[in-house]
């Protein structure tokens, strides 16, 4: 019985590494989407405690009902969105497991027009909907040699044992997960699809790469961040324009709830730099 366990497990491995390989993964998630939410909220309580947010709250307010309204045209499972800012003078933004997003103060106070902020909550909510948090901590799970994790899909405990054991050891920063190039292609395809069904003119988020770009040739340092987790802006304007052009949407571009927020904006105190680890 116990050699029976031991070329299960092998086995087990086997077909895991095999269908990481072959971008089919997903179809062995370690990582439910009840687990990925557990994960998110442990993150986000996390963040909430080390993060400064923008102190005016109809500014917080703003980008929250953005951000619903555009989660309300997410497909997939039913996550519970929420949307914070930070009160960060960098440009960036960033999607936890299943469902909480964050959007730097740096992104409103660059953007021209309110669908180039909805572009980029967008974008961060079709990684949360395609799930992409979950196969890349299922990668990194395999990848590492975690054994024990397979032992318990084959043991007693079952799969939700081990992502629950993986889960306890995961912190703020470790589920702020590089995603891969195809996942970054995934998100800005569902993301402008997104844009078009909320009815905003998807020509947004190219004109958001291209503010990103313009910034990264002024000062980088205000981009380093957003490009530690993203392919670089240049790389994917060729991309987007070829998405755009097929699925153009309704043509929204700003609302004067934009206007309003950086007119607030500029009269709050200079925004904080982020620390450096």
């Amino acid at each position: 019985m116990a050699m029976i366990r031991r070329l299960s497990q092998r086995s087990a491995k086997v077909v895991l590494t095999i269908a990481i390989g072959s971008g089919s993964v997903a179809a062995f998630q370690l990582v439910s989407v009840k687990d990925e939410i557990a994960i998110g909220q442990q993150a986000q309580q996390e963040l909430r405690r080390e993060t400064p947010q923008v102190g005016d709250a109809r500014v917080r307010q703003y980008v929250s009902d953005l951000g619903i309204q555009l989660a309300q045209h997410a497909s997939g499972a039913h996550y519970p969105y929420s949307f914070s800012t930070a009160d960060y003078a960098e440009l960036n933004a960033f999607a936890l497991p299943g469902g909480p997003v964050w959007v730097h103060r740096g992104i409103l106070s660059a953007a021209d027009n309110e669908s180039q902020v909805a572009g980029v909550i967008a974008h961060e909510i079709a990684h949360i909907a395609e799930r992409h948090a979950a196969r890349q901590i299922t990668k990194g799970t395999v990848a590492n040699g975690l054994l024990g994790l397979l032992g318990a899909m084959l043991g007693n405990d079952g799969a939700g044992a081990a992502a629950a054991q993986m889960a306890a050891g995961l912190t703020a920063n470790s589920v702020m997960l590089k995603f891969s190039r195809d996942d970054e292609r995934a998100a800005d395809r569902v993301g402008v699809d997104i844009l078009a069904r909320a009815g905003y003119d998807t020509h947004g988020l190219v004109e958001f790469m291209r503010v990103l770009g313009a910034q990264q040739g002024r000062s980088p340092g205000s981009v380093e961040q957003f490009l530690s987790t993203h392919p670089a802006p240049v790389s994917r304007v060729r991309d987007l324009e070829q998405l755009v052009a097929a699925n153009p949407g309704g043509g929204r571009r700003t609302s004067a709830q934009f206007a309003d927020v950086k007119r607030r904006l500029a009269q709050l105190p200079r925004a904080h730099a982020m620390p450096r680890s």
